[in-house]
């Protein structure tokens, strides 16, 4: 039997510059948890940055060698932007590349010059997201205009890689919302409609531009294992307090918490998919964004009592690890949720995420029309 052709080597570089990016990003938010103040040259931001130079340099040399070589293998599916030749996917995530590596002197400025960020979204922040975001696309496209052309072994090799880096992508875009998902907002409607706006988004897209079985399952999958595998193994790892005041003492880096339990909608969207082939956009869209807000608020809320209980107290649920900050009186430190909606606003909320869910899945069902014919 002849062996099958190997994954080009740019498809690995982006795979990999992906998956040191979304390491860093949760490792350097980590590093602010547990340790507090860092420098430029600390390990998270390094595992960034790896991300963008490995994504920049061999997007562009993929660019040039397409452009100047008249026998290269893409010139004749390449795409041409300035007297470039090159695939799509390349010219987004070498952007990419190029942004996030741009943010970090204005992010080192940015510290200089007022400190501690407030917020995860500060303008240099910002900018690297955006450079992530356009990396995680840029990687997507890249290897579905390989996927698109290809056919038996290696499309199921692509395909694989493909739904690894939405994983990747889904990662990301939580890491985003990280500020609205801690375990003390998990009993308010607004947590579920910011979720809502964004993730079934990916998965429609994702779900509709793939051919696999279960393609959301599997996304939300990746993001599930990634995210588990961030609480058991960050802890593992010394780290002391270097920033006042401490009210809480740290011995060990404190991961990001449990993941938000996407599988369970993810699996539903799943079933709903392969029985709705033909549905009209519109009103599968309607479904799928009821469907979703239901099964995760159904899955999430009795799973985050079970986090505020002592039962999640351990290295498995990683709900007994806190900030050095925090305060003894505060609402986590004593495992109580934020009453922040009367019942009416929580209904009120709940709506909205369906209506937002609605929208970002339609919204998903064209991008991943537009992504099954990518060829380039």
């Amino acid at each position: 039997m002849a062996r099958a052709a190997a994954l080009p080597w740019y498809l690995w570089c982006c795979v990999l510059a992906v998956t040191s990016s979304m390491a860093g990003v949760h490792w350097d938010i980590s590093w602010h948890r547990s340790i507090g103040r860092d420098t430029f040259w600390s390990p998270p931001h390094l595992a960034i940055y790896l991300g963008a130079v490995l994504a920049g340099v061999s997007c562009a040399c993929l660019i040039f060698s397409t452009t100047f070589d008249r026998r290269a293998p893409l010139r004749e599916c390449a795409v041409r932007i300035w007297g470039f030749r090159g695939p799509l996917g390349a010219f987004i995530a070498a952007w990419g590349g190029i942004a996030m590596l741009t943010s970090a002197p204005f992010d080192d400025w940015w510290h200089n010059a007022y400190g501690l960020d407030v917020k995860i979204l500060s303008p240099p922040h910002t900018v690297l997201a955006a450079g992530m975001i356009a990396v995680e696309a840029g990687s997507l496209i890249l290897i579905l205009g390989q996927m698109n052309r290809a056919a038996g072994e290696m499309r199921e090799r692509l395909e694989r890689m493909f739904l690894y880096v939405a994983g990747m992508m889904v990662v990301g875009l939580m890491a985003l919302l990280l500020e609205y998902t801690y375990r003390v907002l998990l009993h308010t409607g607004r947590t579920y409609r910011v979720i809502a706006t964004v993730i079934p988004l990916v998965l429609a897209g994702v779900s509709r531009a793939s051919g696999r079985r279960w393609p959301a399952t599997t996304v939300a999958g990746v993001y599930t294992a990634f995210l588990v595998a961030l609480v058991w193994i960050l802890p593992r790892f010394a780290a002391e307090p270097k920033l006042g005041p401490v009210y809480y003492q740290v011995k060990q880096f404190v991961p990001n918490g449990f993941p938000i339990l996407l599988l369970a909608p993810a699996l539903a969207l799943d079933l709903l998919w392969r029985r709705t082939p033909d549905w009209n956009r519109w009103a599968l869209a309607a479904v799928s964004g009821a469907v979703f807000v239901a099964v995760l608020v159904t899955a999430q809320w009795p799973f985050a009592d079970f986090l505020m209980s002592p039962g999640a107290r351990n290295w498995v649920f990683g709900a007994h690890y806190f900030d050095y900050d925090t305060r003894p009186d505060s609402y986590i430190a004593r495992s109580l949720f934020y009453p922040l909606e009367t019942p009416a606003q929580l209904r009120f909320e709940l709506a909205l995420a369906v209506a937002a869910a609605t929208l970002s899945a339609r919204a998903g069902l064209g991008w991943g029309e537009w992504m099954r014919r990518i060829r380039r």
